[in-house]
């Protein structure tokens, strides 16, 4: 019988302690052979090539199919407690837009038309808006995270990092997969996927999802659901091998949500209603409706050319679309204090061709991006209690090209020196308009006056910016098992327009914001031990920003004043260490631990009260960015006469985390999280049955949430929590 292997990372502390030196977490891959009682080697496309994650000079965390069903890993949003100074967690009040941060640098305002700070990839597709991005682990090969700018290669918007979902590849072998998935809450799980062959030359397969779950808690006044899910997904591919040379691949995936908007838990006593304040988190109160729908779909045409023994040819086209209509309670109270109805729309074109050459001395790749996109949306800011709606809508039209090229050259067997750059022009355009009502008035809804009372914003206005993103490393081979590296990386997030923007309060709101840049400056080892047994990397990082896009968001009697402005400079310094250890042959450990040092230098703000620019750096912190995260795992493997169990667990710790970038008391104390599973293979490894608890002390953290104070009469303080404690029971069969 063929076993599993499995490998994980050993807590940081611990390795440093045993090294002095250090190194980087890695996951299997596999298909990778390995002798008995050694790590595997782990591929990753980290750099647009297939190569061992101990020979790139970059931070990568990779997480294989396999390590992601012994940790029941349901999407990717569970990957933060795996990795250092990362957050990847579900948006404020909704259950599929994700909130992704990397070494500090992220997308706290998932409005349409914003840029996100860390790029999401479906393969080599770009996927530009964080609506429906919280991907669920399905026909999944491996997730690769990377950390630090990765401009000169994936462009602008990964200036905190990127993250790469990469999906099974077909290879025509007649394969079938079924999983059922019982859990806490009713969960309902179904997954399907499978692939064959049509004829010699042409492969199809595809997966299925279904996916569902009662709520946590529930909307006490209506009895619906609150943090429930009710979500399908499903994925299609095909490969088309036209001779030796060539082969196209097309590929389409969609997904729809249908779960319940989320309700926030009120962490003050409301001053207009009777309502007490809920003593159980995922309990609410709500004014509105509480259906969701989030739908987005894709496709994509993959082709590969070899065009001789140096060089091939890849060309990627695809295209992208969609849409989102919620309903959010900040105020989660009966009364209709402050609600938002939203609707969001969007689709993207893209097309990429690269260019990659190889021989004994040099690797390069290069080729040219161009992206055309369009971000549209409105919402209400249904103020109730005054008798007043704003609406606030508009679209923002995108195109943007690009031209880059990467080449590292090997001096010999132990120096090699990369350069690369990437030049990107974009071109925006946007609509902004923002309307006051009298009366109370719902998207979908006539029944108020045709005119405004105020007309707020109206205005159409466009800009250009071009940006040269430069990198260079170097590395050394010191031996086969020891590689240090040093690297300087520029990255850039695109400018805008706020689609918020208020003139009426402050004139400059329709001015388009510029974009911010980052310059980071990187050294790092990545080394394995005790004759391959033990894999440890270390990184140490220091960025400097400037012009960071600052959204401030600030309560006045008639709204929500906004404004975006290049009024930030900051420095990011840290240092993140992973590591695997196969103690024994059945047994291992893994971990991870990452301390970050994050300090505005100047943030300048106008004030609408005081119509004065202030500097507020010292009242300021890094959103969503704790100091120290770290985590302890381990798997063991036990034979037994029917087949193989793994018992895995793992310990998570999260510190003190701020919320918004001003102090609120929304802000959450440390924690810690453990998860253990028992995974079952059959001797012929088609049937699996998988034990997962998650959470296994019920620890009580919160997320993410609202704050805007009694400015509407209401105290308006409203929380988002992780998941509860929750036991899952799944069973696959697979030929």
């Amino acid at each position: 019988m063929k076993q599993p292997k499995f490998q994980k990372s050993m807590i940081a502390a611990a390795v440093a302690t045993l090294l002095g030196s250090p190194a980087a977490l890695a996951q299997q891959n596999e298909e990778a052979e390995v002798d008995e009682g050694k790590l595997e080697r782990i591929e990753v496309t980290a750099r647009r090539t297939n190569e061992s994650l101990q020979e790139v000079p970059v931070s990568v965390s990779a997480f294989g199919e396999q390590e992601l069903e012994q940790s029941g890993i349901e999407d990717i949003t569970e990957l933060q407690f795996k990795m250092p100074n990362t957050t990847f967690q579900v948006s404020r009040g909704t259950n599929s837009t994700l909130t992704a941060y990397i070494r500090g640098v992220g997308q706290q305002d998932p409005l349409w038309g914003f840029e996100p700070g860390v790029g999401i990839y479906i393969d080599d597709v770009y996927v530009a808006r964080p609506q429906g991005a919280v991907l669920e682990v399905l026909d999944v090969q491996r997730v690769e995270v990377l950390r630090g700018p990765q401009g000169t290669l994936y462009g602008k918007n990964t200036i905190g990092g990127a993250m790469k979902y990469v999906t099974r590849e077909l290879t025509g072998y007649n394969e079938f997969e079924v999983k059922g998935t019982v859990g806490s809450y009713n969960q309902r799980d179904l997954k399907v996927s499978g692939q064959t062959a049509l004829a010699d030359n042409f492969y199809v397969g595809g997966a299925f999802a279904t996916l569902n779950r009662d709520g946590f808690g529930e909307f006490v006044n209506t009895g619906d659901e609150n943090y429930n899910k009710e979500l399908m997904t499903g994925r299609l591919n095909a490969k088309w091998l036209v001779n030796k040379d060539i082969n196209v691949k097309f590929a389409a995936d969609w997904t729809k949500d249908d779960s319940n908007s989320r309700g926030g838990h009120r962490e003050q006593e409301s001053v207009l209603s009777d309502e007490p304040r809920l003593t159980d988190v995922y309990d609410s109160y709500t004014a509105m409706p509480t259906w969701n729908e989030v739908e987005t779909e894709g496709y994509s045409m993959t082709v590969d050319w070899a065009i001789n023994n140096d060089w091939m040819f890849k060309s990627v086209t695809a295209y992208r679309e969609g849409y989102t209509d919620t309903n959010i309670d900040f105020d989660s109270t009966v009364n209709p204090v402050l609600l938002v109805p939203a609707i969001y729309e969007d689709d993207q074109t893209t097309q990429e061709f690269q260019f990659m050459y190889r021989d004994d001395r040099m690797d390069f790749v290069g080729g040219v991006y161009f992206y055309e996109g369009e971000a549209c949306g409105v919402f209400g800011t249904v103020l109730g209690m005054l008798g007043l709606t704003i609406d606030n809508g508009g679209c923002v039209d995108t195109s943007s090209q690009a031209a880059f090229g990467q080449a590292t050259y090997h001096v010999d067997d132990q120096w090699s020196f990369t350069l690369g750059g990437r030049y990107t022009r974009d071109e925006k355009e946007a609509d902004v308009y923002r309307y006051t009502y009298a009366g109370v008035k719902f998207l979908d809804r006539n029944d108020y006056a045709a005119d405004p009372i105020a007309v707020n914003s109206d205005f159409t206005t466009k800009a250009d910016w071009s940006k040269f993103s430069p990198h260079a490393s170097v590395s050394y081979q010191a031996n086969p098992d020891l590689m240090f590296y040093a690297s300087y990386s520029n990255g850039f997030k695109s400018g805008g327009v706020d689609m918020r923007a208020d003139v009426s309060i402050n004139p400059s709101a329709r001015d388009p914001y510029d974009p911010e840049t980052v310059d980071t400056y990187e050294i790092g080892v990545k080394s394995e031990f005790m004759d391959g047994r033990l894999r440890a990397n270390l990184s140490t990082f220091y960025s400097d920003y400037q012009d960071m896009q600052v959204t401030v968001q600030t309560a006045v009697p008639t709204g929500v004043s906004s404004q975006v402005l290049n009024a930030a400079d900051s420095t990011v310094k840290g240092v993140e260490l992973e590591s695997t250890f196969a103690a024994t042959d059945s047994l291992n450990f893994t971990g991870s631990i990452g301390y970050i040092n994050a300090e505005f230098d100047e943030v300048a703000v106008f004030n609408p009260t005081t119509q004065q620019v202030e500097d507020v750096s010292n009242r300021w912190s890094f959103a969503n960015t704790p100091e120290l995260t770290a985590n302890l795992g381990f798997n063991q493997e036990f034979n037994l006469g029917n087949g193989a169990l793994v018992w895995s667990g793992a310990v998570a710790y999260r510190d003190e985390t701020q919320i918004f970038e001003e102090p609120s008391p929304l802000d959450e104390d440390s924690y810690s999280l453990v998860n253990t599973s028992l995974v079952w293979y059959s001797n012929a490894s088609n049937w699996t049955v998988g034990l997962h608890a998650k959470n296994v002390f019920d620890e009580e953290y919160r997320l993410s949430g609202y704050n805007f104070g009694s400015t509407f009469g209401e105290n308006i303080v409203t929380g988002y929590y992780g998941d509860p404690r929750t036991v899952s029971l799944s069973v696959g069969y697979r030929f």
